[in-house]
């Protein structure tokens, strides 16, 4: 048999915007849209991210709710809501003259969502820079120890994102081996991202493989590639024994220059699963794969 491909779709993120593509849905019935399309071509996960009104980011319960709502009268697909937020809308706080942070407090709320099965976790402090302002993005360790321990409360298993060996090594395989977290544990490694990341890595196959090797035992893992890296570096994590991400938080271009939409980049990694000789799984497969309850589970 085939091994069973989970493919995840990322359709908003918390950068981009509406001026940068058209293409870009923020509103939830724009988000659920998008997802619905992806679901009915084979995506098994999304990764949620949330906007305000006025399509800026924002993690607040409600709007989750919505969105999860929305998604979930229409498909099966495994939610994961985001702890990350965005870089405006409801995220940015000042601190003083050049540095602004990712207000902790309004980026927790993304576990509060009704529908969320899982949530990201960046268990480590980063920078975000843009060409105007730098924004602190701060998880320290006791604050992603608060956040595990609050995610088991819910039942929401965790999506680890690692930008380099560093974060795998610290509180990752650090909390994972206290318990604080059952296998299956869910990785997602994002590479290309070392422009707009401070201590992000580019994709390059040793650097995936290097990442890959020291991975926690009983790691499900998948990958992220930004921008003009999303098809090698997802391409080379299922050669790898991993996952595939795509979508428009990762990546606005189908190729240069011309702006893609959430549902080619999933047709394209579709394509690309089934030429490689694997096969799509099903969001009660993936589930299956990610120890996870299935719908009917939590229904009872």
């Amino acid at each position: 048999m085939s091994r069973k491909i989970i493919l995840t779709i990322a359709p908003t993120g918390g950068m981009a915007t509406k001026e940068q593509s058209p293409y870009l849905p923020v509103t939830p019935q724009e988000i659920a849209d998008d997802v619905a399309r992806c679901w009915e071509i084979g995506a098994s996960v999304v990764a949620v991210h949330a906007r305000r009104a006025d399509g800026l980011a924002t993690c607040d319960p409600d709007v989750y709710s919505e969105i999860n709502s929305l998604i979930r009268a229409r498909t099966d697909i495994v939610i994961n809501n985001s702890t990350g937020g965005g870089i405006h809308g409801d995220m940015p706080v000042q601190l003083n003259d050049e540095l602004w942070e990712l207000d902790w407090h309004q980026r927790i709320k993304g576990i509060e969502g009704v529908g969320c099965e899982m949530a990201t976790l960046d268990s480590h402090t980063i920078t975000a820079s843009t060409p105007d302002r730098e924004y602190l993005v701060t998880t320290t360790p006791k604050r992603s120890r608060w956040l595990l321990e609050e995610m088991t409360k819910r039942g929401i298993k965790p999506e680890w994102e690692v930008f380099n060996l560093g974060h795998i090594l610290s509180d990752f395989t650090t909390l994972t081996a206290e318990g604080l977290d059952s296998r299956p544990y869910y990785c997602n490694i994002v590479l290309g991202g070392q422009r707009g990341f401070q201590g992000g890595l580019p994709y390059t196959p040793k650097i995936l493989q290097l990442l890959v090797e020291h991975l926690p035992e009983g790691t499900v893992w998948g990958v992220s590639g930004i921008g003009p890296t999303q098809l090698p570096a997802t391409t080379h994590g299922l050669l790898l024994g991993g996952h595939m991400r795509v979508g428009l938080e990762d990546n606005l271009y189908y190729s240069r220059g011309r702006l893609a939409t959430n549902l080619e980049l999933a047709e394209r990694a579709v394509r690309v699963i089934r030429e490689l000789g694997y096969e799509i799984a099903s969001p009660s497969e993936a589930r299956e794969m990610l120890g996870l309850k299935q719908l009917d589970e939590v229904a009872a």
